[in-house]
């Protein structure tokens, strides 16, 4: 099966915010995402609310819920109190654990998992007591044995974390290294069990030749590249796009 678009609102929200203004609405591209053939929503709530707000959280659970119930609300971010708890208000099908600290301008590395495992182990029991789904954000460098790490917190998929893959643009050779280490990391996964999610930095020209080598990939979120295209393409047609670039008939 080809993976799954969800698309990350977080780039749409920091434009709205340069204003005290309510556009462009997140909710509404957020519709327009999901009538275009996006499988879910991605949102990153941080402690500053510099992109997406704590109010845009039940906007966009209700929006999922009462127009597109099969769609998956996906939230990521650092397991800080706060943020578990505004997971289990809103309830996404989805929580994605990062290891961001609050001023990073946006995730760029995996989980210590030696470092971090007990801890993971606590909070990734807390949320599926819950009935979310659980993802870690992880570095996809080739290595087998933070998988098997993963794996004993209890995770129900680790996500990839695609930047260096993402830039090698404009180096073909290196993004062919950069593919098969992320290969080998999602290869392991799968032999611990583990469903594979990718994101970052992700575009209609990358998206191919990860696909290829992660035949079963669950799904990618994209949030940067996809806004970057839907300015020159429109939402609906850079969703249409992105989703035929992860093999999707559509």
């Amino acid at each position: 099966m080809p993976a799954k678009l969800s698309v990350n609102l977080n780039a749409i929200a920091m434009l709205r915010n340069r204003r005290d203004l309510p556009w462009p609405n997140v909710a509404h591209l957020g519709r327009i995402a999901l009538q275009s053939g996006a499988s879910g929503l991605t949102v990153h709530p941080r402690p500053d609310e510099r992109h997406i707000r704590f109010s845009d959280l039940p906007v966009l659970r209700a929006l999922i819920d009462d127009e597109f119930p099969t769609a998956e609300f996906n939230i990521e971010g650092y397991p800080s109190e706060e943020f578990l708890a505004l997971c289990e208000a809103t309830e996404p099908e989805q929580v994605t654990l990062v290891p961001d600290d609050p001023s990073q301008a946006t995730s760029d590395h995996g989980w210590d998992l030696h470092a971090h495992q007990e801890f993971l182990k606590r909070v990734v029991g807390r949320l599926r007591g819950r009935g979310m789904r659980v993802s870690l954000f992880v570095d996809g460098d080739g290595r087998a044995e933070p998988m098997r790490l993963a794996k004993t917190t209890g995770t129900d998929r680790v996500e990839l974390y695609t930047g260096p893959y993402g830039g090698c643009f404009d180096d073909p050779d290196a993004a062919q290294r950069e593919v098969e280490r992320l290969g080998q990391t999602a290869d392991a996964a799968k032999a611990e069990g583990l469903d594979v999610n990718a994101g970052h930095d992700l575009t209609v020209a990358n998206l191919p030749l990860l696909a290829k080598r992660i035949p079963h990939l669950a799904e990618v979120s994209i949030g940067h590249g996809l806004t970057a295209d839907a300015l020159e393409y429109g939402m609906a047609e850079t969703v249409r796009r992105f989703c035929r670039a992860c093999g999707q008939a559509i």
